[in-house]
């Protein structure tokens, strides 16, 4: 069988905003999606962003577990559903996340487990990074 070897894909974010409106974010691959922060806007706000993140590399990832236990066929739908708690005190930040996956095919609930913490504990690079702690490097401009 031929080495597979996955390209890399260029990666990061630029948000931009004017004196007024909201900001506008463009990916390094040229997708572009506009933020809002209003409560009753539709749309993306900054945790939102947080949220979705989180919940597609959690997807993402249970179908790799799934297809590393050799059971991806018998997967119909994988969700996941990601809130948060804001921190009451101290910095303003996501105390707590709660994630709901369903997990939907011809498993047995010992399968599930086990792509659910595959993918949250050891494939997700969102929630790995999440759990640890990055470092921040910072550049200002004028």
């Amino acid at each position: 069988m031929a080495d597979l070897k996955a390209r890399p894909r260029p990666v990061g974010a630029t948000a931009v905003l004017g004196r007024t409106g909201f900001p506008h974010v463009t990916s390094a691959t040229k997708g572009e999606l506009d933020i809002v922060t209003g409560p009753s806007q539709p749309g993306f706000n900054p945790l939102d962003l947080l949220y979705s993140s989180l919940s597609a590399c959690l997807v993402l990832s249970a179908r790799i577990a799934a297809s590393q236990l050799g059971v991806l066929d018998r997967i119909t739908e994988i969700t996941a559903d990601v809130t948060g708690e804001k921190a009451t005190e101290g910095l303003s930040r996501v105390q707590k996340f709660s994630i709901v996956f369903s997990i939907k095919g011809d498993l047995n609930e010992e399968t599930r487990l086990k792509i659910a913490h595959a993918a949250e504990d050891e494939i997700c690079t969102v929630s790995n990074t999440i759990r640890g702690n990055p470092e921040f490097s910072t550049v200002i401009s004028g």
